[in-house]
């Protein structure tokens, strides 16, 4: 989007911006935030400070750069009040035509080349796929089949941090920031989500999230229904079977051929999204997150298998507690609905710079993710007038006439055929000027005469 076209010419960009201020707290920080989202918006290649203070104020850029460190890395404003703001902006526009229908749980990461950026540890890395240096964030965000949108963002701090004091102390971690695994803080959130009143949807999770029983039955005791992938080794016996503890795949391999339907759940980019599915009831064998509630205090849940013609076993296994008589389809729909999480964070990060921060206190990471949702968020907000993010108001929009001898760059020009009886239309005169004629040249060497060839001497 252009930086003109937004601090100029979309006048609901000043209306968003002036939302959000209403939350951010001093008078001070209002110009700050308008720069500091436009910059997020507009600039062009990395989205660091810098380049944002020059697109937002070229004539004092050093002024500017200074300005947008402060508010970003040290300003005391409320992150959470800024994220609620953007929800109360944004929701109405998500839910138009549907419901919310799903809470995604997920984590990103932001791999670093140093040691001193806040959280920063060699942990496996969701964005490079292996281990490696990098700072990994909780997210939890809302979705229906039209839209979706991060709620929610909090820095995993390791224990090597969250027990080092002299780290904690200079990177600002605030002193009620304790160590939490992963899954702690995707139920920190979910309970601050419902605190809020967020409309409740089926709780998403990939196997890192869903395989933790712990979490699946905290969402349950909330109230909330869930659908968690998980590994294949996980131990379950069959409702119909209740002596019989098996791995999900060795279940999922005894099945028999009329347990397995082909069901289409939703257009892809290029074709319709088809796979093999089966579905059982079952209840998980005693974990290290569920021993205590013993064989009886288990839940029934329902264990969701995909094996897709051509592969030689299963791929992908979910548990859901949503209720039995759920349609096989609905509940194919719903557990696909996760794939928008990973969308979310291709644009975030390529269209809006979130792992683009060069800070290192606890107070930055968060502010930056904070705008940077912020001003996706507007995005969202303008997908009705701004194509190709809104199908449906594409057709609305007229199509300008294109003017008369228009050719698109690069074309080549439709000039006669060599054959006027082949094509009698004169050749084009498009991008062609008036010259002079050139003057006549010959084409054929000139004869030398027989009295200065005979100067020509032969060695």
């Amino acid at each position: 989007m252009d930086f003109a076209a937004i601090i100029d010419g979309v006048e609901s960009f000043a209306a968003y911006v002036g939302e959000l201020a209403s939350v951010i707290g001093h008078v001070g920080r209002v110009a700050p935030l308008h720069d500091y989202c436009a910059g997020l918006l507009a600039s062009e290649g990395r989205r660091s400070v810098e380049p944002m203070a020059a697109l937002t104020a070229p004539a004092e850029v050093s002024v500017q750069h200074q300005r947008l460190l402060h508010f970003v890395g040290e300003a005391d404003w409320s992150d959470a009040r800024v994220l609620m703001k953007v929800r109360q902006l944004v929701v109405p526009v998500i839910e138009d035509g549907e419901p919310i229908k799903a809470w995604i749980i997920d984590d990103t990461s932001y791999p670093k080349q140093g040691n001193h950026s806040v959280g920063v540890h060699h942990q496996y890395c969701g964005q490079l796929g292996k281990q490696a240096n990098c700072q990994a964030a909780v997210t939890l965000s809302i979705a229906n089949h039209h839209a979706s949108l991060p709620i929610a963002h909090q820095l995993y701090l390791p224990k090597a941090w969250a027990t080092d004091t002299a780290r904690r102390r200079k990177a600002h971690v605030p002193k009620t920031v304790r160590f939490m695994t992963k899954p702690q803080i995707a139920l920190m959130q979910i309970t601050a989500a419902l605190k809020a009143g967020v409309a409740p949807g089926v709780v998403l999770m990939d196997a890192s999230y869903g395989t933790n029983a712990g979490l699946r039955f905290g969402i349950a005791a909330l109230g909330l229904t869930y659908a968690g992938a998980i590994v294949p080794t996980v131990k379950v016996c069959a409702v119909a079977e209740p002596q019989e503890r098996v791995s999900v795949k060795t279940l999922a391999l005894r099945l028999p051929k009329h347990a397995w339907r082909t069901i289409t759940w939703r257009e892809g980019s290029a074709e319709k999204l088809t796979s093999r599915f089966a579905r059982v009831r079952v209840r998980t064998a005693p974990s290290k997150g569920a021993r205590e509630l013993g064989d009886a205090g288990r839940p029934e849940e329902t264990l969701l298998i995909e094996w897709p013609p051509g592969e030689a076993a299963p791929t992908k296994y979910w548990l859901s507690n949503l209720p039995a008589k759920t349609k096989f389809r609905d509940l194919v729909d719903i557990t696909k609905m996760r794939w928008r999480i990973e969308r979310d964070y291709q644009e975030l990060k390529q269209e809006i710079g979130l792992d683009h921060y060069e800070g290192r206190g606890w107070r930055g990471f968060h502010h930056h993710a904070t705008l940077c949702i912020a001003a996706y968020g507007f995005l969202i907000s303008q997908r009705e007038k701004i194509p190709p993010s809104a199908p449906r108001a594409a057709a609305v929009l007229a199509k300008p006439a294109l003017p008369a001898g228009y050719r698109p760059r690069g074309a080549a020009d439709q000039a006669a055929a060599p054959r006027p009886q082949l094509n009698r239309h004169h050749a084009s005169s498009a991008d062609r000027r008036a010259r002079p004629r050139p003057t006549a040249m010959p084409l054929l060497r000139p004869q030398i005469p027989a009295n200065q060839a005979e100067n020509f001497v032969t060695q």
